[in-house]
């Protein structure tokens, strides 16, 4: 039922790159002191790895009110070791203990691996940090994929979200506990500062891909002084309101929607016939079908249009899926749901037996709820629904009434989105892709601008991030970067 609602100039290493038995904490509280003294006790876990909980106030004002448990992994260096590289997948929800511990190279390459400890964490609220729970897999899956009676934008449609939203967030409120008000990136931003010292580094060396970017970003702006180097790889503009990120997110799936069309068509295999814009106006009669007659599934769930879209939208974060795309579209045009079923579920962390591997999605909405404001009017919601469909004609209509869902929410947000200069800090790199979907490439040129010491580094492609994902531009940008300080002196503008 819920709504879809995204050349050189050398600086020499710094002198607390390195670790430190006394990593600074002279501006930090005395109050907070025990937390960046505190002593992590790493054990050995899976593939040769380490792994450790550390702890944190639930709330960075008030740290008598209980503290929380975040956890860690870390691979060692396989060469002598600069310090650590903590690094974040986004979502935001995404566990960086997984990625890390099941997905190394694909979150570090080897240059990174030999002269880091590269550490994933899960951010407050996530896994197995003090998670966000709220929902049984069967509750789950109502919520995901139950369809919203009434016509779509009807009075009755947006009371129905409604009544789901609340529901949803009171049995977080209940479950959660207290931690629920205290999930927000800027909470975990001070996390991270704590995890920096904990391990014994004067200064934070991380690589943040999508959602982490904001997380790195809004790090950079608390703590500029504690700036090491920093990688912001696919980059969310900090300033954005949620109505312009849905917005700009419509426009960037369209665009690479469309990037798939003119792709497949050179194909002998592609279910699409005629031009680009013909392949288009098939696909919004496809979800405008669905959306007034959903397709039963064998299991008993009906394909409707916003778990097709998600369908649609999970194969566009990379251009390799592509071709798995096409045999959704054509088996969706035969009635059938299995692979459409397959894209949703593995968007939404949904195992095959019906069992939610972790807690992504309540993760996602609970940080996304309190990092942005939201305004559930109709009248406006309405109005918002007609730009979107404008902005992008075949999915817009389908990402609108967000609001509904986080204006109902226990908690809201005590910050506002605004630019994030992080005045004082060291060089940060950013990393936009020119057609990514998820975080379009003007996010991270808008970035990189308002950073005081941001560089954009551009790479002209397809897909959701740029490191480690083919380009040897890119890599080498990133790397010698993070391991000799060189930062380009212009945009490599990367291939």
């Amino acid at each position: 039922m819920t709504l879809s609602g995204c050349v050189t100039a050398f600086l020499p290493p710094k002198s607390g790159a390195g670790p430190s038995v006394t990593p600074g904490t002279s501006d930090v509280d005395a109050a907070l002191k025990p937390y960046y003294e505190q002593q992590l006790a790493w054990t050995s876990c899976d593939k040769g790895m380490e792994c450790t909980t550390a702890k944190a106030p639930v709330n960075w004002d008030d740290p008598s009110a209980g503290d929380l448990e975040l956890s860690l992994v870390r691979h060692r260096a396989t060469g002598k070791a600069i310090g650590s590289l903590f690094v974040n997948p986004g979502g935001p929800g995404a566990s960086g203990v997984d990625l890390v511990a099941n997905s190394l190279d694909f979150a570090v390459d080897k240059t990174l691996q030999q002269n880091f400890d590269v550490i994933g964490f899960d951010p407050r609220g996530v896994a197995r940090s003090t998670p966000v729970t709220c929902y049984d897999a069967k509750q789950m899956d109502s919520f995901l994929y139950d369809i919203t009676p009434g016509e779509r934008g009807s009075d009755a449609w947006i009371a129905s979200n409604e009544t789901s939203a609340t529901e949803f967030g009171d049995a977080c409120k209940a479950k959660t506990g207290a931690p629920l008000e205290y999930v927000d990136t800027q909470s975990a931003a001070k996390d991270l500062d704590m995890l920096r010292a904990a391990v014994g580094d004067n200064e934070l060396y991380y690589l943040g891909y999508s959602y982490g970017t904001f997380l790195g970003a809004t790090y950079a702006g608390l703590f500029p002084k504690n700036v090491g180097r920093l990688v912001l790889d696919g980059a969310i503009d900090p300033s954005t309101s949620n109505f312009d990120v849905v917005e700009t997110q419509s426009k960037g799936f369209e665009s690479a929607l469309r990037a798939y069309l003119a792709d497949c068509m050179t194909g002998k295999d592609c279910p699409f016939s005629g031009s680009v814009d013909d392949a288009m106006t098939r696909i919004g009669q496809m979800l405008a079908a669905v959306d007034a007659n959903p397709i039963p599934a064998s299991d008993g769930r009906l394909l409707g249009a916003n778990t097709l879209l998600t369908a649609i939208i999970y194969p566009l974060y990379q251009a390799d899926a592509w071709p798995y795309l096409s045999q959704m579209f054509d088996e969706v045009m035969r009635g059938g749901t299995s692979i459409a079923f397959q894209f949703a579920d593995q968007y939404n962390g949904r195992d095959a037996n019906g069992t939610y591997a972790d807690n992504q999605t309540e993760a996602f909405n609970a940080i996304n709820c309190l990092d942005y404001s939201y305004n559930d009017d109709p009248t406006l919601m309405r109005q918002q629904a007609a730009e979107l469909e404008k902005a992008a004609p075949v999915i817009g209509k389908y990402m609108a009434y967000g609001d509904t869902f986080c204006a109902k929410w226990p908690y809201q947000s005590r910050t506002e989105r605004t630019e994030i200069h992080a005045k004082g800090a060291a060089p940060i790199l950013v990393v936009g892709t020119t057609n990514d979907p998820a975080t379009p490439y003007v996010w991270a040129q808008n970035l990189a601008k308002q950073l005081d010491s941001g560089h954009l580094v551009t790479y002209k492609g397809e897909g959701h991030t740029g490191y480690n994902k083919g380009s040897t531009c890119v890599n080498d940008a990133v790397d010698r970067y993070l391991v000799d300080g060189t930062v380009p002196s212009t945009d490599p503008k990367c291939t």
